[in-house]
């Protein structure tokens, strides 16, 4: 009985911290916690923050297409 206990209070946290996560996206509060792990990785893996850089690059840039209007 025990055990089915711990399992289902396991469950709740869980799924109290997905709720969370899923919040914090939405409202944007998550950004915090995105810096700190590009501190994290910039000083024990180098690689890591380097690619880390590279993605926000590229999220950042637009892509240039043409308008029809343009020919």
């Amino acid at each position: 009985m025990a055990y089915v206990l711990f399992l289902a209070g396991l469950a709740v946290v869980l799924a109290g911290l997905t709720w969370f996560a899923s919040w914090a996206r939405r409202h944007g509060r998550g950004s915090g916690m995105a810096g700190a792990l590009a501190a994290y990785e910039e000083a024990y893996r180098t690689t890591a923050h380097q690619s880390h850089h590279e993605l926000r690059q590229q999220a950042d840039r637009k892509s240039e297409s043409g308008s029809p209007d343009d020919l």
